[in-house]
């Protein structure tokens, strides 16, 4: 197994993702931007949070919310300048905060000053090309013939790093290794070394399984990857790539530095949180999840998957595990009641992989259904992702607090509910969600044994659910209504670390009596 060099930080990382549009609008248009971001970083700090991703920032013209690129090397105006992110990046890490932004190499926008050029020449092969209709390829815009292959949406034109199978029938299918892939590697470099230059500790890379076409395995994408990789250590020792992927046994030993699990490639995230409100989608397989109050939810797929993953991994790098995302509902959603998440957050806290918490469900702000398609968060009528994008809860002022527009101009509308959750409030509660997140986010910082890095025993994988994390540290979850027991040899009941309604006395014959009220947690040192 070969080992490359990790750095340091990212085993200690608690991530924070954040939606910049919906964050924090400092200049009073309707629309979060990055100055609005370096107002509130005090807040993250505050949280003991370490580490900072911000989806796509850079000029677009938004019909994918910032995933169709339009410059990889300038900030949108609606976003401010590069001056504002190199500001911004320098006072996170005053604060301790280290920034991540997102990369989205697979393709860019069909406005990108690349793509209007390759419309017109019949000799660029930057982006895929097609003489004649092939499945899923789009007619030519410009005056080159033919048709363009896209990644994602129309509007997303594929980038050409090449065909693992290539057909001389379909001369499009160009090798990895021919000159308009190569182009685009060296181009990845350069737009990575250009923002590692100015500050950012690395990438969030979007769609990352998506480059090489028809992979079986995905063999050459995990060797484009390992190139990349190769090239960051030499060059960015300190730097990380963190990739939408969704199989961490596949990514990571490509070379990625960690690997997030993801609602769309099988059900290990969604059989912990999806309780089938908010988005769906044809393609997800339905199925309970383990963090409802009904209780007929099961760890099982997310275990296997986990383990599949530390199996493959090693040392070598990192699962991430999220709340949420921009793609997908939020934890406070449909049913799912405020007490509820409390559990929730004492597992993702608690549990091995490198935790990400998507920006507002600390506080608990809700997904919100029923919204109008925004910047192409309409994926299929099911699936409107922008009920997990609405704008961060700041107070109890105009907007909430994210921005000085008249309402109707924001970006989306705010959470309705006069009761909505806000930073504010639960920062004045010492009970509330907010200080709970605070309390175990310094508990994993300050323990050792329940970050990345600390051992794992499974003791009860039911309800409820009951691990060791190294050897003296017990964590139980019982995110169901009703209570729960569990009878255990071999554990001793110790200092209380942080519980809400669970109780371990000792059974008399070296073991314990684990009982755990409904939507209850506990960490514990034995």
């Amino acid at each position: 197994m070969t080992t490359r060099p990790m750095p340091a930080w990212l085993s200690d990382a608690i991530l924070y993702q954040i939606y910049p549009q919906s964050f924090a609008d400092s200049d009073g248009d309707g629309i979060g931007d990055l100055p609005g971001i370096t107002e509130r970083l005090d807040h993250l700090a505050w949280l003991g949070i370490n580490t900072v991703w911000i989806n796509p920032c850079f000029a677009s013209p938004f019909r994918d919310g910032g995933y169709d690129v339009a410059d990889y090397f300038t900030v949108d105006p609606r976003y401010g300048t590069n001056d504002d992110l190199v500001r911004l990046v320098d006072a996170a890490r005053r604060r301790g905060l280290r920034v991540l932004v997102d990369l989205v190499p697979g393709h860019t926008s069909d406005r990108h000053p690349w793509f209007l050029a390759s419309a017109e020449d019949a000799d660029d092969h930057r982006y895929i090309w097609s003489d004649r209709r092939a499945d899923g390829f789009v007619p030519s815009p410009g005056s080159r013939p033919g048709f363009y292959k896209p990644n994602f949406f129309d509007c997303q034109p594929a980038l050409n790093f090449g065909y693992a199978r290539t057909d001389p029938a379909e001369p499009w299918r160009q090798p990895v290794d021919a000159e308009g892939p190569r182009a685009n590697r060296a181009a990845l470099r350069e737009i990575m070394g250009y923002w590692l230059e100015r500050g950012v500790s690395g990438f969030r890379v979007d769609m990352a399984a998506s480059l090489v076409k028809d992979d079986p395995g995905l063999a050459e994408t995990c060797r484009l990857w390992g190139g990349m990789r190769d090239w960051i250590d030499r060059a960015h020792p300190d730097a990380v790539m963190l990739s939408e992927w969704g199989e961490p046994h596949l990514s990571v030993p490509a070379g990625f530095h960690a690997d997030f699990f993801l609602h769309f490639v099988g059900r290990s995230m969604r059989s912990l949180w999806d309780n089938g409100s908010g988005m769906s989608s044809a393609g997800w397989e339905d199925g309970p999840c383990y963090f409802d109050a009904d209780g007929s939810g099961s760890m099982t797929e997310f275990l296997e998957a986990w383990r599949t993953a530390q199996e493959a991994i090693g040392d070598r790098g990192h699962g991430v595990l999220p709340t949420a995302n921009h793609d997908f509902n939020r934890l406070a959603c449909g049913p799912r009641a405020p007490e509820q998440l409390g559990a929730a957050f004492a597992f993702l806290l608690t549990w091995p992989t490198l935790p990400a918490i998507y920006f507002g469900d600390e506080i608990g702000m809700r997904f919100l259904p029923g919204l109008p398609d925004t910047e192409g968060s309409t994926l299929e009528p099911t699936n409107n992702r922008a009920g997990s994008r609405t704008p961060m809860q700041w107070d109890d002022s105009p907007n909430a607090g994210f921005s000085a527009a008249p309402a109707d101009r924001l970006y989306l509308p705010l959470d309705p509910d006069p009761a909505r959750p806000t930073v504010a409030a639960q920062r004045a509660d010492e009970g509330s969600l907010l200080h709970l997140v605070r309390r175990l986010v310094a508990l994993r910082s300050s323990v050792p044994a329940l970050g990345s890095r600390g051992g794992t025993e499974i003791l009860g994988s039911g309800y409820p659910l009951v691990y060791r994390r190294g050897d003296r540290h017990l964590v139980v979850v019982n995110p169901r209504r009703d209570p729960a027991r569990l009878d255990l040899a071999g554990v001793r009941a110790g200092r209380v670390l942080e519980a809400r309604g669970v109780e371990i006395r000792a059974d008399g014959a070296g073991g314990a009596k684990i009982r755990a009220d409904g939507f209850s947690y506990g960490i514990f040192e034995e």
